[in-house]
């Protein structure tokens, strides 16, 4: 048995695999709320993910009724980009800023200034974002330093959990990848940018590859949480390269569309494909020898639970989602930009503004969900569109999280997209490939291909049915970017 945990932004999940690739166990826990103290803020605290962490695991464990010396490995994903800052005691100094956080753009233009943003890219192979954990360091430096002057560790939400349970410092080459601080290229840290940033580089933990074992369980962990101590540890991935190994997009030409909290697409290549104008993240990928790129859509299934939320608060996804059923492709005209956390690909634009364009009277509630899922498949577009631009292939697209488990956001993005997607047996998202790449630490499998081949089974094909009405829609949307950023100035 493989144990997977996924370190989320809403919750934490574990869950218990066998051999085949079968889910025995899964239980899950919520974090507390996002704290945002202010518009394009987001912190949570560390604390509160060991908490859900202990609980998921613990639930998991009770559900399955296995003992800890019953697990053979363990694995870790989770929200990549956080910032977590620990003193030389390991305590947490501050809550964590996460993936979403958008107020470090001051210190994105302070970096590609002393940098260069050419030189950046080719170092890390990345512009310099908001969303990424060095801005969110920077910040720290500029608006606390009396915190900054404490640091002794720097690590990612699903590495905190790992000291937690092992009590060492480690992270993997695709999480690494996520901090600006990653010679992606050469899968090393980057030396020049850290000197360049002022980051002492012994605040950065070990680099491991993702199915290399890391860590064992301590006997503080395992009193924590009922898991035997000296239970292996593997590396693991971040959230987006966790869940590309659990659907078994690994051969250049694989790709997959995901929609959670954000939206990615994810391609894997077998050489770092750099964009020399950064819309599109080139990381590390969680198995050795491999690389990724992928675009990112910042709200994306935030889009449809923001509007349920605000607007229709006493309905069901299923109700939204059969309303928005009823009304044909392209929503007759109307359209939605998903901006409402700015934009990473393809406008690198933190105060992008989401919204609703061409309402009239005849539309209703219906066209407005129906134009919320259409639009954020059509954000997703955007990173097919660079991909084509680049001449990275696209050979089979599989879909993942809540867009691929309503029919309605399915079809939408088949026709969107305009090729046939494919829907997996199982899709247990980043727990899944996390439990896979602690098996192949094992020696379970050879390599986490063949850990994929042994365990991961397409169920369905969606083939495109209104891809010419999406076209004339997507041609539409693309100008409403231009005309906000105006509105804007």
């Amino acid at each position: 048995m493989f144990l997977g945990v996924d370190v989320g932004t809403g919750g934490t999940r574990a869950i218990l695999i066998d051999r085949s690739g079968k889910v025995i166990a899964s239980s899950s826990a919520e974090h507390a709320p996002v704290h945002s103290e202010h518009i394009g803020w987001a912190e949570q605290d560390p604390h509160d993910w060991w908490r859900a962490a202990r609980e998921a695991i613990a639930g998991a464990m009770a559900e399955s009724e296995l003992a800890g010396t019953e697990i053979e490995a363990i694995g870790l994903t989770g929200q990549m980009h956080g910032c977590v800052m620990l003193d030389a005691d390991g305590k947490v100094l501050r809550p964590a800023l996460i993936w979403c956080d958008q107020r470090t753009q001051p210190q994105c233009d302070w970096l590609t200034e002393k940098i260069g943003f050419e030189r950046l890219i080719e170092l890390t192979a990345n512009p310099a974002l908001p969303n990424f954990t060095l801005t969110k360091l920077l910040w720290v430096r500029d608006h606390q330093p009396e915190i900054f002057a404490r640091i002794a560790h720097v690590l990612c939400p699903k590495d905190y959990v790992r000291y937690r349970l092992t009590g060492e410092f480690a992270m993997d080459m695709q999480e690494a990848s996520g901090t600006l601080l990653l010679d992606v290229a050469h899968r090393r840290w980057s030396t020049e940018v850290a000197e360049a940033a002022g980051i002492p580089m012994q605040w950065l933990p070990r680099l491991y590859e993702g199915p290399e074992i890391c860590a064992r369980i301590s006997d503080a962990g395992a009193g924590a949480t009922g898991l035997a101590a000296g239970t292996p540890v593997a590396a693991g991935a971040g959230d987006q390269g966790a869940g590309a190994v659990g659907m078994g997009i690994l051969a250049p030409g694989s790709v997959s569309a995901t929609i959670g909290t954000s939206g990615v697409v994810f391609a894997a290549t077998d050489a770092p494909t750099k964009d020399r104008l950064g819309r599109l993240h080139t990381f590390c990928h969680a198995a050795p020898n491999r690389w990724h790129v992928m675009g990112v859509t910042n709200g994306a299934g935030l889009s449809l639970r923001y509007f349920r939320d605000t607007f229709a608060a006493s309905s069901s996804y299923d109700t939204l989602s059969a309303l928005a059923a009823e009304v044909p492709a392209a929503s007759d005209g109307l359209l939605w930009a998903p901006y409402l956390f700015g934009e990473r690909t393809p406008h690198l634009d933190p105060n992008a503004r989401a919204a609703f364009v061409g309402i009239t009277a005849s539309h209703t509630q219906a066209h407005f969900v129906r134009a919320v899922l259409e639009g954020v498949a059509m954000s997703l577009r955007d990173t097919f569109t660079l991909f084509h631009e680049l001449h990275i292939p696209v050979d089979n697209i599989r879909l993942g999280g809540g867009g691929a488990r309503g029919p309605l956001w399915r079809q939408i993005q088949a026709d969107v997209y305009g090729q046939p997607v494919e829907l997996l047996e199982a899709e247990e998202g980043g727990a899944f490939g996390a439990a896979l790449l602690a098996g192949t630490g094992v020696n379970a499998w050879p390599s986490v291909e063949a850990a994929c081949a042994a365990t991961i089974r397409i169920s369905q094909t969606i083939a495109p049915q209104n891809a010419a009405a999406m076209d004339e829609a997507y041609r539409q949307y693309r100008k409403i970017y231009p005309a906000l950023r105006s509105i804007a100035g």
